[in-house]
């Protein structure tokens, strides 16, 4: 284990000590400031809860619709214990270890500011777990995105407690066998300690980091692509020109074609002449349509930032104005809308990049039918623009907006809620989705260049071309295609980008 700690206090966490996250083994420590203000907020808690009488929810009552039953202070620990069991109710597929990672350092991160009444032994038990790998089993579906998290985030809260399971050095187990490895007893939950870790947004985040940051590579590969694309179907550069940027000015537009021109110098093929006046919209338009994208990304991870630097629980405590408040800052409403929007933008990148295969592949501008020397007797290249055609009607269907619906729970206490939970897990298909389809237009494009030689692209695109060559042959003759269509993903995820 490295070091390096990634530290739990009051400075914003930004997307690359999150990167960290998701992609070293640096441990958390949770700072001197935030183990002050977690003390300080329970003591203030228990004071209160001893020298009065009264209704604090979910703290002395019942939760949801049973919000006006009070609970005797002797069964308040029960209440706690009861609450993480009883809304343990996931099903679905596991989530991935390093998502379930990310919600563990986010929920660390909400607890710490001291607004939620939680025990310091709990949060650094919470660390402990997560820096010597004890991964709770954390399943996909139960979450409707309003009341917190609920199911997900009790499956995350069951090993505190000795129940459920972990992930723990590539196995499996009990969390109960997990606890007695490490000789760790149970924690012993006080008043609002249940509440204050199953009610957040730690799910809905943490698969909204992970997206984004998937995202943000894909971002970046989508423009490298396209400009292979670009310059096997021998484009006019002249759409990439600074002055038409210049006078509709978006950014995401400006940096896009600024960067596409980056990509370009020095290329042969660029600076032959064209005898086409102009060009399809799918390579005409690259800076519009990907730049939107970027642009969306952008705002989608200014939202993100902000939540994961927020308090998401309910009830809210500030022991320096005497006040223990309910609220609904664990609402996912702000997630929802924007992985929607994330979603939306991720598949039009797919989108436009199928239609680019689909150009390459139509037998224009010199270059052979479906990419193959002897088309008939060989297809060539035809397919694999049929698997991108689907993956982008997936994405299409996908899409439909999860933010749209709300189901009333709690015998309608609850009777309206976000659905961040579907939003965040159907953008990660998406992402994946968009992954494929650009790992399809690489292919394709690679394989077209090679009809423009002995002409060469630029530096920094024949760097990139070189490189995917040492894994995926020219294709001379028929063969089996899903190979190289998945090594090209593998080339997508592995490549060390530089830009």
């Amino acid at each position: 284990m490295s070091d390096h700690h990634l530290p739990i206090d009051k400075n914003t966490t930004d997307l690359s000590q999150l990167k960290e996250i998701l992609f070293s083994n640096n441990p958390l420590t949770v700072s001197a400031e935030a183990v002050n203000r977690i003390n300080k907020c329970r003591e203030y808690l228990d004071k209160k809860l001893s020298n009065s009488d009264e209704l604090f929810y979910g703290i002395n009552t019942g939760f949801g619709f049973l919000q006006n039953v009070q609970i005797d202070k002797a069964q308040l620990q029960q209440l706690q214990s009861n609450l993480i069991k009883s809304h343990a109710c996931g099903m679905g597929e596991e989530v991935p270890t390093g998502i379930v990672k990310l919600m563990m350092a986010l929920k660390i991160r909400s607890l710490s500011y001291g607004h939620s009444g939680v025990q310091m032994e709990t949060v650094q038990r919470l660390a402990d777990m997560y820096n010597n790998d004890l991964l709770p089993v954390i399943y996909t579906q139960g979450s409707l995105g309003a009341s917190g998290d609920l199911a997900p985030l009790s499956h995350l809260s069951l090993p505190l407690l000795g129940l459920g399971e972990v992930n723990h050095a590539g196995k499996k187990m009990p969390a109960v066998e997990a606890l007695k490895k490490f000789n760790w007893q149970p924690i012993e939950l006080k008043s609002k300690e249940g509440l204050a870790l199953i009610n957040g947004t730690q799910f809905m985040s943490a698969y909204g980091i992970h997206n984004l940051e998937r995202s943000d590579r894909l971002i970046k590969w989508a423009t490298i692509i396209s400009a292979i694309s670009f310059e096997a179907f021998s484009c006019s550069t002249q759409p990439l020109h600074a002055n038409i940027h210049a006078i509709r000015s978006h950014k995401g537009q400006v940096d896009t074609a600024a960067a596409l021109r980056e990509l370009l110098t020095g290329s042969e093929i660029a600076t032959q002449k064209k005898t086409q006046v102009q060009d399809p919209y799918s390579f005409r338009c690259i800076p519009q349509v990907h730049g939107a994208t970027k642009d969306t990304f952008d705002h989608v991870l200014s939202v993100f930032i902000k939540e994961i630097n927020s308090v998401t629980d309910n009830p809210n405590i500030f022991p320096d104005d005497d006040l223990i408040m309910s609220g609904g800052n664990f609402h996912g409403q702000p997630l929802a809308l924007t992985l929607d929007f994330l979603a939306i933008a991720m598949s039009e990148l797919a989108s436009i990049s199928e239609r680019r295969t689909y150009q390459l592949i139509s037998g224009q501008r010199g270059l052979p039918l479906f990419l193959v020397k002897d088309p008939g007797l060989h297809s060539g290249l035809m397919i694999p623009q049929y698997t991108a055609a689907g993956i982008v009607s997936e994405n299409k269907q996908l899409c439909t907006p999860a933010s749209v619906d709300s189901i009333p729970s709690s015998n309608n206490q609850e009777d309206h809620v976000s659905m961040g939970a579907n939003a965040a897990t159907k953008c990660k298909r998406v992402v994946d989705n968009v992954e494929k389809v650009l790992a399809i237009e690489l292919l394709t494009a690679v394989q077209a260049l090679e009809y423009r030689r002995p002409l060469k692209t630029s530096p920094a695109l024949e760097k990139i071309v070189t490189a995917f060559r040492k894994e995926v042959s020219f294709n001379e003759s028929d063969r089996v295609l899903h190979d190289d269509m998945m090594k090209a993903v593998e080339f997508i995820s592995e490549y060390n980008l530089e830009m």
